[in-house]
């Protein structure tokens, strides 16, 4: 109870201040950087096929959003998909969810630092000179080669944002949200002028038809393309900040949805018919900035601005990954997923620098591991693929138990295509398009199995030590293994509604459950 008071009182602290324009900034600030790392990567898997493999994974990723928007509008706390699926599914489940969310933000840190630093290399050669090229900078390490400067500049900035993050220096959501509008503005302006006066609808269907990928090579490109939708949870965590969540959310998150999956197949398909697509494989590291500098007249300008935005979006999420892992292991805490250490907060700074370190310093391995591969992009990009399919899978299922175990809880926006029944006295409404979306993810992570040979070794292998460490720490302290500790579920949704000033459905959830109270003394009494 002692635990269940302090997660409460950390759910009340946080202020909810956040308004459409500012909750729909704070998600793009994060989603809207994913492209630039995303593009040259699939590129060189999917080759002419990808704008259907963006296309593929943003279908996915469209049922994805929809079942994040329905579940943090209903229950608009910070813990996304570890907290829904702790709610749904229980404490083991939950657990997982988290340890899958965890990988994903210590790859956040790994793969959105490398993609940042390698946008700011596009700038090297005015830098040095225009006959320096940053790729010639190898060290052999026996049967490996690194790129060394690239390598160092990543590690110099994932050390920066811990000590940023140490210190309690975090970035204002209202340079979040300048950086974004101007971005959304440029990224339109690149779009529009890109098809309109340069777009080659010969050179695309050239490279439809002639240079489409193999099955396997489709597979690939399509499941790293979800990492162009990487911060999906972004959503849930500015529920719980946000002024009245149940209107707020709904709008925001399905228009930061449908924005993140048009600009993703408008810059792949952009890009196939502008230039030919070894072209932006070869500079996977700063893809966009080379598409956009491609463009007749303005491309002197537009290539290095798109590099400046792409470095300064990359780094904030990057940031992002240091502080959603901290955040989502002292949430974890709070439930006894994990041990009472990671609450640990410094006497001065008032952060959890414990976690901050130890994640910063798993995604500093992690970045090591990957630039001993021959492409550092690709090898993170797998691994996150891993993490984020598995969290999702286990989020739509916990939506759809949730439908049966929580009907009564308000749900503001609801899935569309929903099959209604009573089931047990209770009115159900089944969520059709939740089982399409179980089976896509599910899809994409049978083809991250197949295809990504290191992410299913390395993801597989988080996953283990993180079950040895949750089954040494539960047993330490008589907890059970599978089953789940007693959580009073009903009183907090009642304190998070409250405290999200929906009280409109914090009364409508109170009249459910008198109206189940009822039905059930009449099951009891056999009337």
């Amino acid at each position: 109870m002692e635990n269940k008071i302090k997660e409460q009182e950390t759910h009340s602290s946080l202020r909810r201040d956040v308004g459409v324009w500012g909750s729909f900034m704070w998600g793009y600030a994060d989603v809207g950087a994913d492209v630039y790392a995303a593009l040259g990567i699939v590129m060189a898997a999917a080759m002419g096929g990808t704008s259907l493999a963006f296309a593929v994974a943003g279908i996915v990723y469209i049922m994805i959003g929809l079942a994040y928007t329905e579940l943090a509008s209903a229950y608009p706390v910070a813990g996304g998909g570890q907290y829904f699926s702790l709610r749904g599914l229980g404490d083991f489940w939950g657990f997982v969810a988290g340890s899958a969310l965890l990988l994903d933000y210590t790859i956040d840190i790994a793969l959105f630092a490398t993609a940042s630093t390698g946008y700011i290399n596009f700038f090297m050669p005015y830098i040095l000179g225009h006959g320096i090229n940053i790729e010639q900078y190898f060290i052999s390490i026996g049967p490996f080669e690194m790129n060394y400067f690239w390598f160092l500049e990543t590690i110099g900035m994932i050390f920066i944002l811990m000590l940023i993050n140490i210190k309690g220096v975090r970035e204002s959501s209202m340079v979040n949200e300048i950086i974004g509008a101007i971005d959304i503005v440029f990224e339109t302006a690149i779009i529009f002028i890109g098809f309109t006066f340069a777009w080659k609808p010969e050179l695309f269907a050239f490279q439809w038809k002639t240079q489409f990928p193999t099955w396997h090579q489709f597979m690939y490109g399509a499941s790293l393309g979800i990492i162009s939708f990487v911060g999906l949870e972004s959503i849930s965590q500015a529920a719980q900040e946000t002024r009245r969540p149940a209107t707020v959310i709904p709008r925001t998150s399905i228009a930061l949805v449908f924005t993140v999956f048009l600009v993703a197949i408008s810059f792949s398909t952009l890009s196939l018919g502008l230039l030919p697509w070894q072209t932006v494989a070869k500079h996977e590291s700063e893809a966009l900035a080379q598409v956009a500098k491609a463009i007749p007249y303005i491309g002197l300008i537009a290539g290095p601005l798109t590099a400046g935005f792409g470095a300064v979006l990359l780094f904030i999420s990057a940031n992002a990954g240091v502080m959603g892992a901290s955040r989502l292991t002292f949430c974890m805490s709070q439930f006894n997923l994990i041990g009472k250490w990671f609450n640990y907060v410094h006497p001065k700074f008032k952060t959890p620098v414990k976690t901050i370190i130890i994640f910063s310093l798993v995604a500093v391995a992690e970045t090591i591991m990957a630039f001993l591969t021959p492409r550092a992009l690709d090898t993170l990009g797998n691994m996150y693929a891993f993490g984020a399919t598995l969290g999702y899978m286990l989020v739509f299922i916990a939506l759809m138990k949730l439908r049966f175990t929580d009907s009564i809880s308000p749900r503001p926006f609801l899935m569309p295509l929903n099959i209604k029944f009573t089931f047990k006295g209770e009115k159900v409404k089944f969520p059709l398009i939740g089982v399409l979306g179980l089976l896509g993810v599910s899809t994409i992570f049978f083809m991250v199995i197949w295809t990504h040979e290191i992410g299913r070794i390395a993801g597989s292998l988080w996953m283990v030590v993180c079950l040895i460490l949750y089954f040494i720490y539960r047993k330490k302290s008589g907890l059970p293994l599978f089953r789940s500790v007693k959580h009073a579920w009903i009183k907090e949704q009642m304190e998070v509604l409250s405290s999200a000033e929906e009280f409109d459905l914090l009364e409508q959830y109170k009249q459910s459950l008198k109206e189940r109270e009822k039905r059930l003394k009449r099951r009891e009494n056999g009337t």
